[in-house]
């Protein structure tokens, strides 16, 4: 069993740049407590999520999806390496079945098969080490438990902005590194519901397979 990483050990992806530090830092975590509950609202559906659920939001932000997720009753961690977004979340709380940690994609501070799903919106472009990130998500997600990745839609050759996120070849790449790591019934699915077009990957992990393990 591998151990919960410490918030101390969780690299913060995002220490150096000023969008996540002091006054400019807050403002732009107060710009985004609006305008996401279109892709909050489809990582529900996609999760089927419900009062029975145990939820990891990987990258949470200010907490837009984790309040979404917190209407349908089901228990909610989210997770984020910048200190200044979960300030923000936490002072918008969410209700008692919500709690906010400190930590990364590949420092989970979570136990062991103690979720049933497990979400991250548009942060999975973010991840710069994909194999410890997604052994973090199978280490976490219970038998049968869900995964659900969704990006904003990118055109090939975007640059700046308008890069974050990802093409459909990128999400079909990303889809066939799953199945490689063990997780079944991978799907694409693409959206139009929130302010920009959505692809999302969609996967569940197996009881009786390994995950992929980081070279």
């Amino acid at each position: 069993m591998r151990p919960i990483p410490n918030e101390s050990e969780a690299p913060n992806h995002h220490a150096h740049h000023p969008a996540f530090r002091g006054l400019y830092g807050l403002i732009g975590a107060a710009s985004m407590t609006v305008g996401r509950q279109g892709d909050a609202a489809l990582a529900v559906e996609l999760a089927e999520l419900d009062a029975t659920d145990h939820l990891v939001d990987i990258g949470c932000g200010t907490g837009a999806a984790v309040r979404r997720a917190a209407r349908t009753r089901a228990h909610v961690i989210g997770v984020d390496p910048a200190p200044v977004m979960l300030r923000v979340a936490r002072g918008l709380r969410g209700g008692a079945r919500v709690t906010y940690r400190s930590g990364a994609a590949e420092a989970l501070p979570v136990p062991d098969g103690s979720a049933t799903v497990v979400w991250s919106i548009a942060s999975v472009h973010h991840w710069p080490d994909l194999p410890t990130a997604i052994s973090e998500v199978w280490r976490v997600l219970g038998s049968g438990g869900r995964f659900v990745a969704i990006e904003h839609q990118a055109e090939p050759g975007a640059t700046r902005h308008a890069s974050h996120g990802w093409t459909p070849e990128r999400a079909e790449a990303f889809a066939s590194t799953l199945r490689s790591a063990g997780f079944s019934d991978v799907r694409v699915v693409r959206s139009d519901a929130g302010r920009r077009p959505a692809v999302a990957v969609v996967a569940v992990k197996q009881s009786g397979k390994d995950a992929m393990r980081p070279s």
